[in-house]
């Protein structure tokens, strides 16, 4: 089972800081059969597999797909991404 959110690592060849989004599942699947994912804008469409593999997907025109992006699954429910504080 695949994760509702994610959160999508961009990273370049020039070793600068990584590119970070989160995007969340959509009811559409991809070329693979896999869900698409989306970030708010909905400019950022990435069919994620159950294995976290990442499949960047094209917007608009005359777009290139980034490569090697890695996907991180977030945590769910009402306390996800809020620090423990003992």
């Amino acid at each position: 089972m695949s994760a509702r959110r994610y959160e999508l690592v961009f990273s370049d060849a020039g070793g600068s800081a990584p590119d970070v989004l989160v995007v969340e599942r959509t009811t559409a699947t991809g070329p693979g059969g896999h869900p698409i994912y989306t970030d708010p804008t909905g400019i950022i469409r990435a069919e994620i597999s159950d294995r976290d593999e990442v499949r960047v997907l094209a917007s608009g025109g005359h777009q290139q797909p980034p490569q090697g992006v890695v996907a991180r699954p977030l945590p769910e429910g009402p306390d996800a991404g809020v620090p423990d504080v003992a």
